[in-house]
């Protein structure tokens, strides 16, 4: 099993369960899935971009990516109905957690003047969103394997009611927040 899962179920529940004052278990937050979103923007007439960002994104995640199509046409982005106009990834199970531990031990560690994550990510539900700049802290880019750099937005859903108890969840996994 993961490690991260592990310490959830050890570590992670008894103390959401003394913290938030829950009375059963099932009434703990867990994470639901984590989703990875990649916005091909500016560079939407390169056939080649879009492709090396899917590369990218198996790499990453280990896992097949899903292409997004535009609903409605944009004519100020020069945006058709039906353009292939970004690319996602949902992660759910053991993947997740490998995935989520990977990005504390080694992305976060490798990210420069890292100093930790901003709270503002959390939305009313309590689920957080993380934006990465660039994807190069990840450790299966190799910096000369690239030819453009591009940024992601990952998305951890979770079972909390709050950004009260998302922070708290994500807290106790080991998120390093901003103090």
């Amino acid at each position: 099993m993961n490690n991260l899962y592990e310490k959830y179920k050890k570590e992670v529940v008894p103390a959401l369960m003394k913290e938030m004052g829950y009375k059963s278990l099932m009434e703990v937050p867990k994470i639901k899935k984590v989703v990875i979103n990649v916005g091909v923007g500016r560079f939407l007439k390169e056939p080649n971009y879009i492709e090396n960002v899917e590369k990218n994104l198996v790499k990453i995640t280990g896992q097949k990516t899903v292409r997004t199509k535009a609903k409605k046409a944009i004519s100020n982005f020069k945006i058709r109905e039906g353009m292939e106009i970004g690319v996602v990834v949902t992660m759910r199970g053991p993947r997740m957690y490998y995935f989520l531990e990977k990005l504390l031990n080694v992305t976060f560690p490798r990210m420069r003047d890292f100093h930790g994550i901003s709270d503002k990510g959390f939305d009313k539900q309590g689920n957080f969103t993380i934006g990465f700049k660039e994807n190069m802290s990840f450790p299966e880019i190799k910096s000369g394997e690239l030819d453009k750099s591009h940024g992601m937005e990952i998305t951890i859903n979770s079972t909390t009611k709050s950004a009260q108890e998302g922070r708290a969840l994500l807290t106790h996994l080991g998120f390093p927040f901003v103090k």
